[in-house]
């Protein structure tokens, strides 16, 4: 699923490209990934409006509209959002440039199609058709926002506040730093990472945990999620930028998906653990449980 590193990724490159356009019509051969209307009145609701900003609140991309909309998107685990021009024939949208939207599969599967007004289109790409899309008002949308965890990478976010929330909390450290009501943008991938350089086993309780341990957990997460966002994300499995390009942070990963093979800092082999149902990937040496 992407992440933080990834949806900022989208987030940073389609403001770059789309802002003040406006959205013509839309196409979607899966109603079922609007969720919260009908496609009929999504559509019409969307048509002839502005693109007047274009961020993020944890995984989700938000589009501001004119009407005072947002456009909400989750691309859940297998979906991207591609900038670009096709064209629909046989009911099979074709890119029409020669390129990596045209030679990579995982960029072929559009189920949403939204034509802009500079001829160009913005497209979801998901294998899986588990992405989510929703069109709200923007004060309800805001009031559902607020009750998603602190953003790890504002400046706001300092380490008094990240100490803060461990107060009274009880549980296993991964599993704490993948609740999106606790802290939002982490999965899997970098919270494998950030504990692996933290030097903190992925099961450790959270009331083993003391300053110096969430001190060097909090400088791993902000380092490793700003040097994730510089390379535009991780394309372990379907992530791709709005050109279809993939990220290169998987390029760099010390821990995640290496079961087996040398820990880059002691030698020692790679294990990995099952945790809530997904792999955790640690050093038995460098990551010993308290």
């Amino acid at each position: 699923m992407p992440e933080l590193p990834e949806v900022e990724t989208i987030v940073r490159e389609l403001k770059a490209e789309v802002l003040d356009r406006t959205f013509l019509d839309t196409w979607t051969d899966t109603k079922s990934i609007i969720k919260n209307s009908t496609f009929e009145s999504f559509r019409e609701k969307l048509k002839k409006k502005k693109i007047i900003d274009i961020r993020r609140r944890g995984k989700n991309i938000l589009i501001d509209l004119s009407s005072g909309y947002i456009l909400l998107v989750h691309q859940k685990i297998t979906g991207h959002l591609l900038l670009g021009e096709w064209l629909l024939k046989d009911n099979k949208w074709t890119s029409k440039e020669n390129g990596i939207l045209s030679s990579d599969p995982i960029n072929g599967f559009l189920h949403v199609v939204f034509f802009l007004d500079d001829g160009r289109q913005i497209a979801l790409s998901d294998s899986r058709k588990f992405a989510k899309i929703e069109l709200w008002k923007k004060e309800d949308l805001e009031n559902e926002l607020l009750k998603l965890g602190p953003e790890p990478m504002e400046d706001s976010f300092t380490l008094e506040r990240f100490q803060s929330l461990f107060q009274k909390k009880k549980g296993k450290i991964k599993q704490i730093l993948m609740d999106q009501n606790f802290i939002v943008g982490i999965g899997n991938i970098y919270a494998s990472e950030i504990l692996f350089e933290a030097k903190v086993h992925p099961e450790e309780s959270i009331i083993n945990l003391d300053k110096n341990d969430l001190k060097r957990i909090y400088l791993a997460m902000r380092r490793i999620l700003k040097k994730s966002i510089e390379l535009k994300g991780d394309s372990f499995s379907d992530f791709r930028t709005i050109s279809g390009e993939k990220g290169g942070f998987h390029s760099i990963v010390k821990v995640y998906q290496r079961e087996g093979k040398e820990c880059l800092r002691c030698g020692k082999k790679i294990k990995r653990i099952k945790q809530g149902g997904r792999s955790s990937f640690f050093c038995p040496s460098c990551q010993i449980k308290k």
